[in-house]
């Protein structure tokens, strides 16, 4: 089976090019296809996958994967999902029987909330991060931080002494790539990711 993963921005890429060796079934290849931003992918989502729509194999299925940004999640859920619709591509949330081609997800509100989920994980990469970062009050639940998941994150980096010039994002998301857990990770948004790409390999298009 082969997964077609379209991003929206390079730290997303980066991340699942660490990430998905590790968790996906032996012999299920992969491939990341970066957009030029949210609103690029957004923009061009229908089209694309019009183009796939019209060739592609049995065993290929196609993985979008978006920033929340603030933005209403069911709103946004949708408009993927009319994408997928108006291109003749069944999803994960209309399939039939478990059967679909394209797996929406939505990591809310971005990306970084993913990393706050996993703080042994976190510091791994950045040791002197706090032990106890879960049990702040703002940060038990990485999908709600309140202000910003990546403001956040920054802020727990440089209070420990890390980038001291603005968060590196691609840095970040590349470490990270190559040692969250998804099985001790608190974000739901994440699980939900995880959930999706475990069902993938049982799912006809």
């Amino acid at each position: 089976m082969h997964l077609v993963f379209l991003v929206e921005e390079p730290s997303a890429e980066v991340f699942l090019a660490g990430l998905l060796p590790r968790i996906l079934p032996e012999g299920m290849t992969h491939e990341i296809n970066r957009f030029q931003g949210k609103s690029d992918l957004l923009a061009n989502l229908e089209s694309r996958l019009r183009g796939y729509s019209a060739w592609i194999p049995s065993d290929w299925r196609i993985v979008v994967l978006v920033d929340e940004d603030r933005e209403d999640c069911g709103l946004l859920k949708r408009r993927l999902e009319t994408s997928a619709k108006a291109a003749g591509l069944t999803t994960k949330s209309r399939g039939n029987n478990g059967t679909f081609a394209v797996l929406n997800r939505i990591a809310v509100e971005e990306l970084e909330a993913w990393f706050l989920g996993d703080v042994e994980a976190l510091r791994t990469v950045y040791p002197r991060v706090p032990a106890s970062l879960a049990s702040r009050k703002n940060l038990r639940d990485p999908d709600a931080v309140p202000g910003g998941t990546w403001e956040a994150l920054e802020r727990v980096l440089q209070q420990a002494g890390y980038f001291p010039g603005g968060l590196g994002k691609l840095e970040v998301s590349r470490a990270m790539g190559r040692h969250l857990e998804p099985s001790r990770n608190r974000s739901r948004s994440f699980a939900c990711f995880i959930d999706g790409i475990s069902a993938l390999h049982r799912a006809q298009p």
